[in-house]
């Protein structure tokens, strides 16, 4: 087997340490006098060198009743294994390593693992570490973010380090200050020209960074794994940062380590489960999302509410705990009146024959209902209902996104009318100005579920309060053959009444001199609006009874024709016989 001579990093000479197969060596004349073995990886050294800087080794040998003899013993818990042993073996020998930010947190992590303290050697390891991170790496941005991005492979073992919890607290300083003080941005890199132009392909484009956003280190921090991204977000956010700039930083990692998450922000991504990968990293990628969902903050805004859209749909996927998805519907609920018609469809991704989830749909609405519940003074003197606050859109979008919401599920086959129901009772009534979202629903549900019947139809129009109808709504629902006797007799029943409502208006208005012409003039016409809209409601019920009756008279010509034929075709038979 021929032997393999390392360069070494820190002179470029042939260093003292070669490895053959799966073995260290040193090219001295003394024979190795200790063999110490990491992670299947076997080190022929000498016990001086190790011992003069290395407390551990020191210890170790001490505590072996065969130290004069050749010791072999082996080492557990090293960070990076075989190759931070190899550090720590090359700095006993050479007493040099090349320090840079790439492997500035392991070599650190080595020194202190293996004790390589000022108590054993005069400038030793660990101090020529942590004095290179003060000088270096804790004043700049670039630095840092190697630094901490080169950590990601033995973070468990770093994260009680307190120098890494000083890397992060100088990133996280350095992300609320002006860019311009900071650093060069990491995404661009050698791509900058000396003036500041973004080059490409060494041309200078003219094109100009700008450095005065607030998100400027969001592309530099999502190169970091996520337990160090987790333990930035929570040392940035300790320090006060702006929760808008916490939520888009949370979103641009999340973005890009689910590329196809804005397939699931729309309404495109329904059903089709199969064209996101769900392979073994699937555990992963649940642990990650969970992970994410604890670190958002409760913002409001409408590209953070499209987002958490997306987000869910994803987590319904991976098959995330309650809690997660609890979360994020409790966050999607607080800020319902920003959701688009188009994000607010949850795909069904159970065995469940229903095109979504509506179940999903009704705790996002309760979500909304216990957030705003405050702002809804209980009752008023005058009125059994609880009083809205007119002023406020709030609830007026929140009222349309779910009546257009209703009228597009309501077109699935597959929805049952108990779910149909679930879904029309969620929001209360007494919010609704008016009722005509819940019968247009309903008018739709009818006509692609005709095999309903009489009594279940009568069952769910019970949730519609027909004095809340518009004029054009009960014109339509006087006509509509797929509503129940009952529902259309309550529709002509409520216009009766506001109909003589209008009329003691009217005759109290004509008894009072006093009152205002335009009053008397706005009440009558009302009064003949109404008027004649229930005449022409009155007419089409005429027109329905006798249309039935002449469709009657049809059926028994039809029959009597029927009889005749037969007949004559007796008669012919008989006469042919003949």
């Amino acid at each position: 087997m021929t032997t393999k001579i390392v360069a070494d990093d820190s002179g470029g000479r042939a260093s003292r340490l070669y490895r053959q197969g799966n073995e260290w060596f040193c090219s001295t004349s003394l024979k190795s006098d200790i063999a110490i073995e990491v992670e299947g990886t076997l080190f022929h050294l000498h016990k001086f060198p190790l011992i003069s800087k290395c407390g551990k080794i020191a210890r170790i040998i001490k505590g072996l009743q065969d130290a004069k003899d050749d010791v072999h013993t082996l080492l557990n818990g090293c960070p990076a294994g075989s190759d931070g042993f190899l550090i720590a073996a090359r700095f006993c020998y050479e007493n040099k390593v090349m320090l840079k930010p790439e492997n500035i947190l392991l070599v650190y992590l080595v020194a202190d693992f293996l004790e390589m303290t000022e108590e054993y050697s005069e400038d030793n390891l660990l101090m020529q570490a942590e004095s290179f991170i003060h000088r270096v790496i804790l004043r700049s941005w670039n630095d840092c973010i190697l630094a901490l991005q080169n950590s990601q492979n033995y973070i468990l073992e770093a994260e009680n380090l307190a120098i890494v919890q000083k890397c992060l607290n100088a990133v996280s300083q350095m992300a609320c200050l002006d860019p311009s003080l900071v650093r060069k941005p990491i995404l661009y890199g050698s791509l900058q020209s000396p003036g500041g132009s973004i080059l490409w392909n060494g041309i200078n484009t003219g094109a100009r960074i700008n450095s005065s956003l607030s998100d400027w280190w969001f592309e530099d921090i999502s190169v970091l794994s996520f337990p160090v991204f987790k333990k930035f977000i929570e040392t940035i956010n300790m320090r006060g940062i702006r929760s808008l700039n916490l939520s888009g930083a949370l979103m641009f990692y999340t973005m890009k380590h689910f590329p196809g998450l804005d397939r699931w922000q729309n309404r495109q991504g329904a059903r089709r489960v199969g064209s996101l990968s769900i392979d073994s990293a699937a555990v992963d990628q649940k642990i990650l999302i969970e992970s994410i969902v604890e670190l958002l903050p409760e913002n409001k805004g409408k590209s953070y509410c499209r987002f958490l859209l997306g987000l869910l749909r994803l987590a319904m996927i991976l098959g995330v705990d309650w809690s997660c998805r609890d979360s994020l519907e409790r966050k999607i609920g607080m800020q319902l009146e920003l959701v688009t018609l188009d994000r607010f469809f949850i795909p069904n991704f159970s065995d469940s024959d229903h095109l979504y989830d509506t179940d999903c749909i009704e705790r996002i609405i309760r979500n909304f209902l216990s957030f705003h519940s405050p702002k809804i003074t209980p009752f008023s003197a005058s009125s059994s209902y609880p009083v809205i606050p007119r002023s406020s859109t709030i609830l007026d979008k929140a009222t349309k996104l779910i009546d257009d919401y209703l009228a597009e599920v309501a077109s699935d086959v597959n929805l049952k009318p108990e779910k149909m129901q679930s879904l029309l009772e969620v929001f209360p009534e007494y919010l609704r100005k008016l009722d005509d979202g819940i019968y247009r629903a309903l008018d739709i549900y009818f006509k692609e579920h005709p095999q309903l019947q009489e009594n279940e139809r009568e069952k769910l129009c019970r949730v519609i309060n027909f004095r809340k109808l518009s004029t054009d709504a009960c014109i339509h629902a006087s006509q509509n053959e797929s509503l129940p006797l009952r529902a259309v007799l309550q529709v002509l029943f409520s216009e009766q009444q506001q109909l003589r409502s209008t009329l003691s208006k009217l005759n109290l208005i004509t008894h009072n001199e006093d009152n205002m012409t335009a009053t008397a003039n706005e009440i009558a016409g009302e009064f003949i609006q109404r008027e004649g809209w229930v005449s022409v409601a009155r007419e089409n019920q005429y027109l329905r009874v006798d249309m039935e009756r002449m469709q009657s008279k049809v059926r028994e010509l039809e029959n009597h024709f029927m009889i005749i034929k037969k007949y004559m075709g007796r008669f012919s038979r008989r006469s042919i016989s003949r």
